[in-house]
């Protein structure tokens, strides 16, 4: 998982909070926060502050919206829309905060607190979408928006504003707009259990091992960070591997245990799927159906007709279209590839069929076997403050922008490290945060958020505050924080997400950033991927932790050789997993469904190896369930596609070529979603984007 969507008037939706009465005075959410660059003041936020702060952010939301209303003079752009975008400004504020903590420090209190105002958020903004009067005005201004003389941006916007009530049911009867709300309100706290079951699951399974044999195989940093995790766990003088990533892919890919493996293995594939209280097979299922329900209140056959809409896929048909063209050629490499894991099982005497839980060992020993490179080759040269740096080096040489880190700023957690960065004139441009250790209170996976958007809404000129999040391998006594290639790939993703959001120039907070169709944000994200393996790029940042040393050239050669290895089981167990998101949304009828006997059903259907399991099963499927990516997840690969050849571009001239950069800031960076954005890539690229470059580099053509 690798985007959460900003928190705002459109696209707040399924929100939280509520707690112990704090007084408006010593309530840092009550006025703007007087911190440096208008950081939140962790240093002064209590838990009791959010739900005041909540429900005085609704109370002043309510006002700001029937001031719009009740305006007697005729609706123009200003006194509606621009009116519209400067309002609620306390409740994004306390909101931005709060989900942010739920989603990285997280306790009891703050999840009692998520479910208890979830509902009470839907029901707040159903209500403002839900207002006649409101809608007559935006109606009005968008039937005379040819003769308002607006901005492209201006254009945009009214025409996003029109579809955001039309899609949350402005045009509904009453009926059918309470019935509406209450789906909406069931949907958000059913999300919300959703995640905290799979966060609840992550964090009680622990695998211990008290025979020091039963680690053979293992690498020494690895062994170390279980024996760290057993002493914080009250088992100390014992290891303990948990479901945690950085704890458990070490664990599958260098265990000779099989039996350990499994144990482990099963687990994982089973969160959600226990029939006892952290159970989410129910949920999966009456979300699907709630779903399905309101796309036909709002006129749509499914849920994926709904949401595709308004992305640039428009309809099921393209997503499967894509799909399909890529899962043939991907399921027959997969074929391949397990059958060469099943040929070192048999050569060495194993007298077992490959398993799932067998492939990550298997294929380890096979990229060593074929080209001499394993990962524990790489860690060295992988220290994390290293690549840390190495993504900002990239954004200078790219962008001419600079990085400082700034320890007078207010953080959440000793983890968390800020970042002011700079235009090279010495412009602030804005703050990151970076967050990249995982922890009980932290859920999995890796994503960008914001503490604020960019906005020159009345203009006043607002700058961005991001954080990067991130569940890596942590440092231990002995040894720095030395990160996965995987990792490295994970952290330059989150980063370039960062840097959509860091470098927008729109004015409005609807448009600004990431709020672009879901299928466009993975493009900024994805393209910074293909920068990491380089060999110009690898000698900027992938230095040995010990002796400073640049990685050899044999070693980048290794890397480069290996590039296509196992791109069969990674393509295929992500295709699956789109397919069974459109599979679960292109549902016709609201009817509850068995989730697994659903899931075996869509995976029989296409055909996935018994040897490969879908990448999220659908108990622990948070993109869809918990997030905002159902009909959304094939937009990896969609966007995919755009990298692949966007990064063209950079290799045509030179892999740091400053003007080329400067197209793709102005084009894609800095327009967010103000305009179409096949138009933006177009107007960077001078061309629409072909499938071959991503063929390609995944070694499927």
């Amino acid at each position: 998982m690798k985007k959460t969507r900003l928190i705002g008037l459109a696209a707040i939706l399924a929100v939280l909070v509520l707690c112990s009465v704090a007084p408006a005075a010593q309530n840092p959410f009550f006025s703007e926060f007087d911190t440096p660059f208008g950081v939140p003041p962790f240093d002064r936020i209590e838990v009791a502050h959010y739900m005041p702060a909540f429900e005085e952010g609704m109370k002043r939301h309510k006002a700001e919206i029937e001031a719009i209303v009740d305006n007697p003079e005729a609706p123009t752009f200003e006194n509606t829309l621009d009116a519209l975008e400067a309002s609620g400004w306390m409740l994004t504020q306390v909101s931005n905060v709060f989900f942010n903590m739920n989603s990285a420090l997280t306790n009891e209190e703050i999840q009692e607190i998520a479910k208890e105002i979830a509902p009470q958020l839907s029901k707040h903004f159903d209500e403002i979408r839900f207002n006649e009067k409101l809608f007559e005005r935006i109606k009005t201004l968008y039937s005379q928006r040819d003769k308002l003389s607006l901005t492209a941006e201006q254009e945009i916007l009214l025409e996003k504003y029109y579809k955001d009530f039309v899609r949350g049911g402005a045009n509904l009867s009453p009926e059918k707009k309470e019935i509406l709300g209450k789906i909406n309100e069931e949907l958000s706290v059913l999300s919300l259990t959703f995640g905290e079951n799979v966060l609840k699951e992550n964090n009680r399974f622990k695998l211990v091992i008290d025979d020091e044999k039963n680690l053979a195989g293992l690498p020494d940093n690895v062994i170390a960070a279980a024996a760290e995790a057993a002493a914080d766990r009250d088992h100390e003088g014992k290891w303990v591997f948990t479901l945690h990533k950085p704890s458990m892919l070490p664990f599958i890919t260098y265990s000779p245990k099989r039996d350990l493996r499994k144990k482990i293995f099963k687990a994982y594939i089973n969160r959600g799927n226990n029939d006892d209280e952290l159970d989410n097979k129910k949920i999966c299922s009456k979300m699907a159906a709630l779903r399905v329900k309101r796309a036909h209140l709002l006129g749509f056959e499914t849920h994926a007709d709904y949401v595709l809409d308004v992305y640039m896929a428009k309809e099921p048909k393209s997503v499967y279209g894509l799909l399909d063209k890529l899962w043939k050629p991907a399921l027959a490499r997969a074929k391949d590839e397990a059958e060469a894991l099943q040929g070192i099982i048999d050569r060495e005497g194993g007298g077992f069929k490959l398993e799932p839980w067998d492939w990550w060992y298997y294929a380890e020993k096979l990229k060593k076997e074929r080209y001499a490179l394993d990962e524990e080759m790489l860690r060295p040269y992988f220290k994390l403050e290293n690549v840390i740096d190495g993504s900002f080096a990239l954004a200078t040489r790219l962008y001419g922008i600079t990085f400082e880190e700034r320890t007078d700023i207010p953080k959440y957690h000793e983890d968390v490290k800020v970042f002011e960065l700079k235009e090279a004139d010495g412009t602030h441009i804005g703050i990151l945060y970076t967050d990249y250790f995982p922890r009980e209170s932290k859920r999995g996976g890796a994503w960008e958020s914001a503490y604020r958007s960019v906005s020159s809404v009345g203009g006043e000129k607002k700058t961005p505050v991001v954080v990067n999040c991130g569940n890596f391998t942590k440092p231990t006594a002995d040894s720095p924080s030395l990160i996965t290639l995987d990792e490295v790939l994970t952290l330059f993703h989150e980063f370039g997400h960062g840097l959509h959001e860091l470098l927008s120039e729109c004015t409005y907070p609807r448009l600004t950033g990431t709020n672009v169709a879901w299928d466009f944000v993975e493009l900024p994200s994805q393209i910074m991927e293909n920068f990491v393996t380089e060999p110009e790029m690898l000698k900027l940042y992938a230095r040995h932790f010990e002796t400073g040393d640049p990685m050899p050239d044999e070693l980048i050669a290794k890397i480069r050789k290996a590039r296509h290895f196992n791109q069969g089981f990674a393509t295929t167990e992500y295709l699956a997993a789109s397919i069974l998101d459109m599979d679960w949304h292109t549902i016709t009828e609201p009817t509850e469904v068995d989730p697994i006997e659903f899931e075996n059903a869509s995976l029989d259907r296409i055909g996935l190896i018994p040897e490969i399991i879908v990448r999220y099963r659908s108990p622990y499927f948070r993109h869809i369930f918990a997030g905002d990516y159902s009909s959304g997840y094939y937009s990896y690969i969609w966007a995919e596609v755009l990298d692949a050849d966007a990064f063209q571009a950079f290799k045509k001239t030179s892999l740091f070529d400053r003007e080329t950069a400067q197209r793709f800031r102005e084009n894609v960076l800095a327009r967010g979603g103000s305009e179409d954005p096949m138009k933006l890539y177009v107007r960077f690229r001078g061309k629409e984007p072909g499938i071959e470059p991503l063929l390609e580099r995944r070694g499927l053509k």
